[in-house]
């Protein structure tokens, strides 16, 4: 059996493979490599002040944009996949809020919710943040959040971060 589900993926560090655009792009490949996931829609690619946590060093800005899939995994699973890929991109955990050369988050699956150690669904933050928002509202306007009972479009008409984090289409 197959699930839909959404992620969004972010960068902001360059690496071997090249700069944050290119590896946002080369997650999406490598992602759709996997027999288990099938690539349904993504979003335009968006360019976000980084938000940090008070007195640390300022980052470049992210590159961020959402993906819908297809998927026979089941949620623990997809998220293995998505921190497999992640550190296939060179992406070390070092502090919260650091910079990075590949973030994948899953933000829903289907219209499950789940709260466990290991997984949060839907994602716990992703209503508060418009660089996950607005580029999923683009390809999952109507998905219904399963917590909150609004549709992805309507919480992307006001997101709480939008002036700090400023993000453009590019």
């Amino acid at each position: 059996m197959t699930e839909l589900c959404a992620i969004a993926l972010g960068s902001n560090l360059s690496s071997e493979i090249g700069d944050s655009e290119k590896i946002v792009r080369s997650a999406i490949v490598q992602l759709s490599s996997l027999s288990e996931i099938e690539i349904i829609r993504v979003s335009r690619w968006y360019r976000t002040k980084a938000i940090t946590l008070p007195n640390s060093a300022p980052q470049p800005d992210y590159i961020n944009g959402c993906a819908i899939l297809k998927t026979s995994f089941q949620p623990l699973q997809l998220l293995q996949a998505l921190f497999y890929t992640e550190q296939m991109f060179g992406r070390e955990r070092r502090e919260r809020w650091g910079a990075r050369t590949l973030d994948l988050d899953l933000l829903l699956y289907s219209d499950r919710q789940i709260d466990s150690p290991e997984l949060v669904i839907p994602h716990p933050r992703m209503s508060d943040r418009a660089f996950v928002l607005l580029p999923l509202a683009e390809i999952a306007p109507d998905w219904i959040h399963p917590k909150a009972g609004v549709a992805i479009g309507k919480l992307a008409k006001n997101p709480l971060d939008l002036d700090l984090s400023h993000p453009i289409a590019i």
